[in-house]
């Protein structure tokens, strides 16, 4: 069963609140708003600046942003006419590019920063964008030094946890001096109340397209929802949002509709989508009746639907281990083939893909191995490479050879072992 018309309403929330959140971002450009702060997408402590009144702006969220707005290439050459190199990451080189584009863009106008909080989780490309921008912008850059996870269980120690903690109070002090208030405990508790519901909502609705057929596209869909998921996590309008998309997508499961007419194939897809072309891209799949039932991308900001909930009672220690754990971006590659292989296992899907990007060594690295290691346990695997904000490097007609022959591939492995299983039974 199929309805059309399924991404219409939570598009339009979506659209909204986004639209809301935009003009925050220009009422503090223009000197009416709260004061800025830059942070990082992955495993952040957003419920710490909220409990300051402090404003998140996200580089990354605004270099994507540029990217579907097909905005980005011109800041991207602007960066590389400074002397970044054409391999630096494309995020970066189109946040630099359009700071010094005067921070205009189709969305909003981006603030100055009253502070930069690098909480740096597994891309040391990061620090260095945020070293930058603290030249660039003469604002205070603190930088949060988050531990890889180095123990067999995935946990972090006792002493990792912490030595994160120990620098979340350095950052209050921090925030203290900036905006000359005291942390507002009552604050930073209902911050962490809001987000604990806002991750449990979201954990029921990645655990949804375990239905078949899954009731959205866990890659495509879930870009609509990763905008408020982050953007808006520890406010009493991104927790509505998600109660919105869990009752429509548990209507939508319980009718058995799919965001496609047939779901002809279930697939785990690993890797950032490719902005620019992301339409383009999503219809490669769409024309095969291949959904996205789980995806990596959509964990690269916290891995709740794994069992991580916001703790109110202990606050600090509960972005701690948010911030050492329970997010793609700090897992190793052996955490991440876990992941990968509980999606295909538990969320019943048949094949992996994998989306390599050019500029993004955090993502690219080591995938050819990942290739490889899921072949061998008889996965149907596909590598396809291009980019998450350059154009440059993304050639549709290649790639579209490359998903139509694996997706033919894998149709007639599927008829075989068909055709194989009825000589079986005669």
């Amino acid at each position: 069963m199929h309805d059309a018309t399924y991404q219409g309403r939570l598009h339009y929330l979506q659209k909204q609140l986004m639209a809301d959140y935009y003009a925050e971002l220009t009422a503090s450009a223009e000197g009416n708003g709260a004061p800025a702060a830059y942070l990082l997408i992955g495993g952040n402590p957003v419920e710490l600046l909220r409990a300051f009144d402090m404003l998140p702006v996200y580089p990354e969220v605004n270099a994507l942003q540029l990217a579907v707005k097909k905005n980005s290439l011109g800041h991207i050459q602007s960066a590389e006419d400074m002397g970044y190199s054409t391999d630096n990451c494309a995020y970066v080189k189109a946040d630099i590019g359009m700071y010094f584009a005067g921070r205009k863009t189709p969305f909003a106008t981006i603030p100055e920063p009253s502070l930069l909080l690098c909480n740096y989780v597994g891309c040391n490309v990061y620090l260095h964008w945020f070293d930058h921008l603290a030249e660039y912008t003469k604002k205070p850059a603190f930088h949060l030094d988050v531990p890889f996870i180095r123990t067999a269980s995935g946990r972090p120690t006792r002493e990792d946890i912490d030595y994160v903690m120990r620098q979340l109070h350095q950052l209050i002090a921090t925030c203290e001096e900036i905006t000359g208030k005291r942390l507002d405990e009552d604050k930073l508790r209902r911050a962490i109340e809001l987000s604990s519901e806002t991750g449990k909502l979201w954990s029921e609705i990645k655990h949804l397209t375990k239905h078949r057929p899954a009731p959205y596209d866990a890659y495509f869909d879930s870009v609509t929802m990763m905008a408020p998921l982050y953007c808006l996590r520890g406010t009493e309008g991104g927790l509505e949002f998600f109660r919105e998309a869990r009752d429509e997508y548990a209507r939508r499961a319980a009718a058995g509709q799919g965001p496609l007419p047939r779901e002809d194939v279930r697939y785990v897809i690993e890797g950032p989508p490719p902005w620019p072309y992301l339409r383009v891209f999503r219809d490669m799949f769409a024309r095969w009746n291949a959904v996205a039932v789980a995806s990596t991308y959509s964990t690269v900001g916290g891995l709740w639907e794994f069992g991580f909930a916001h703790d109110p009672d202990h606050p600090l220690e509960s972005i701690a281990e948010h911030l050492l754990s329970w997010n793609l971006t700090n897992r190793n590659f052996l955490q991440r083939y876990d992941q990968i292989e509980r999606y295909l296992d538990e969320w019943n899907a048949e094949a992996l893909v994998i989306h390599s990007v050019k500029s993004c060594r955090l993502f690219s690295a080591g995938q050819g191995d990942m290739r490889e290691y899921f072949t061998k346990r008889n996965i149907p695997t596909l590598l396809v490479e291009s980019d998450l904000e350059d154009p440059r490097y993304f050639s549709e007609a290649q790639m579209r050879t490359r998903i139509d022959a694996f997706f033919e591939s894998l149709a007639h492995r599927k008829l075989t072992a068909s055709a194989s299983a009825s000589g079986d039974k005669a």
